[in-house]
């Protein structure tokens, strides 16, 4: 193969890498989910968790209570009757607790 020939083949092959680099899908938007705080337990976390994804906690007990993460990446401290949000940073699972009631827990795990 000739030196022009080389040449030729790597543009091809440099065309085709960008045409499938433009085909992509790009990254699907951040979702919100809600997870609701009741007669002292987190209800159901939400699957299907992604980073950038927005977790809505809403406190609808008469107690107040957090949403810590063991981990240190969010404390979100919910009066009764509020809500508050944390954007999900990092892939992984992230257990979580409430520092008034440390028998209230639970987990989110988070795809990248």
């Amino acid at each position: 193969m000739g030196a022009v020939s080389r040449r030729m083949a790597a543009a091809a092959g440099l065309a085709l890498l960008s045409l499938a680099a433009c085909n992509r899908a790009p990254p699907p938007a951040p979702k919100t989910y809600q997870v609701t705080i009741a007669n002292m337990a987190y209800g159901p976390t939400p699957s299907g968790l992604r980073t950038g994804d927005v977790i809505e906690w809403v406190n609808n007990d008469i107690f107040q209570h957090t949403a810590t993460a063991k981990d240190g990446s969010f404390d979100v401290d919910l009066p009764p009757q509020a809500h508050a949000r944390t954007v999900l940073k990092a892939p992984g699972v992230v257990a979580f607790y409430c520092r008034y009631h440390p028998g209230m827990t639970g987990k989110l795990v988070v795809a990248g």
